[in-house]
C-alpha cells in the first residue's frame, strides 16, 4: 500500500515572492507579496492592494509556508481580520530581499536617478543638458546613496540640491514658461510682488491688449505655486496663468498636474 504524504493543513506554498516581515508581540509575523510591487505600495503608484499581495493571509514564515496562528494575530493586532493586519505590516514591516536583489535595485535605481536629473538640468554656462554618465560621475563625486525606501523622483530633487550645494559641476533646473494675462491696472503692483518671489521671473516678453497685460516669462520650475498663489490673490482670481512648457513640470511637483487640470476645466 502506498504511503501518503501528509501537508499540515497551516502551510501554503508560494512561489516567486518578496516577503515583508513584521516582529510584533514577541512573534514574527510575514506576508508575501509581489516582486516590485511593495516599493510602489509605498509610494503611492501602486494603489490596488490585490497588486500587491499574492495572498490575504498572515504566516508565522512565508518561506515554510507557515500561516500565523489565530491567537497569536488577536494577540498581537487585537484583530483576526487578515486584510486590516496585511495592511499593517505592508506599511511597517521590514522588506525581505537577499544582497544581490538589494545591491541590483540600488544600482537601477542610481541609474533611474542620473538620468531623471540629466533630462531636468542644464549647464547654465553652455545651456546644454549634461549626459547620464556626467550626472552619475558628479553623483558618486558628492558620495550620493541611494535610499532604498524613497522613489528616483525624489531623490533626483535631492540630487540636484546636493550638487547646486556642492558646487561640483555648474547646473540649474531647466526653465518653464510660462504666459500671464492680468488686468491692467493690477500689472505695476502685481509685476512688483512678482519679482520679491524665492526666485524672481525673467520676463521675456509683455504686452497691453486692451485693458489686460500679457507677460510670457521664464521661471524655476519651484517658483510655479508660488507664481500661481500671487496671481490667484492679487487679481481676486481674475488672472490667467497658462503653461507654455510642461517639459520639466510633471516630476518637479506633482500638484503641477492638478493646477493644469483645473485650468483646463475652469
Amino acid at each position: 500500500m502506498a504511503s501518503k504524504i501528509f501537508t499540515p493543513t497551516n502551510q501554503i506554498r508560494l512561489t516567486n515572492i518578496a516577503t515583508v516581515r513584521l516582529k510584533k508581540g514577541g512573534k514574527r509575523f510575514e506576508i508575501a507579496c509581489y516582486r516590485n510591487k511593495v516599493v510602489s505600495w509605498r509610494n503611492k503608484e501602486e494603489k490596488d492592494l490585490d497588486e500587491v499581495l499574492q495572498t490575504h493571509t498572515v504566516f508565522s514564515n512565508v518561506s515554510k509556508g507557515q500561516t500565523a496562528k489565530k491567537e497569536d494575530l488577536i494577540s498581537a493586532f487585537n484583530t483576526e481580520d487578515q486584510t486590516k493586519i496585511c495592511l499593517e505590516i505592508l506599511e511597517k514591516g521590514e522588506l525581505q530581499v537577499s544582497d544581490k536583489e538589494r545591491t541590483q535595485h540600488l544600482e537601477t535605481t542610481f541609474k533611474e536617478i542620473a538620468s531623471l536629473v540629466s533630462g531636468k538640468c542644464i549647464n547654465p554656462e553652455t545651456k546644454r543638458p549634461y549626459t547620464i554618465s556626467m550626472i552619475e560621475q558628479a553623483m558618486r563625486d558628492i558620495h550620493f546613496s541611494v535610499n532604498p525606501h524613497r522613489n528616483a523622483k525624489q531623490q533626483a530633487l535631492d540630487v540636484i540640491r546636493q550638487l547646486k550645494q556642492s558646487n561640483n559641476i555648474p547646473i540649474q533646473q531647466a526653465q518653464m514658461r510660462v504666459q500671464l494675462t492680468i488686468s491692467a491696472k493690477d500689472a505695476k503692483k502685481f509685476k512688483e510682488k512678482m519679482n520679491k518671489l524665492s526666485t524672481a521671473p525673467h520676463i521675456e516678453n509683455e504686452e497691453f491688449l486692451g485693458s489686460s497685460m500679457q507677460l510670457i516669462c521664464s521661471i524655476d520650475p519651484g517658483v510655479f505655486r508660488e507664481l500661481d498663489d500671487l496671481l490667484s490673490s492679487e487679481t481676486r482670481g481674475q488672472g490667467q496663468l497658462e503653461l507654455l512648457s510642461l517639459m520639466d513640470v510633471a516630476e518637479e511637483d506633482e500638484t503641477l498636474n492638478d493646477l493644469q487640470e483645473e485650468k483646463t476645466n475652469d
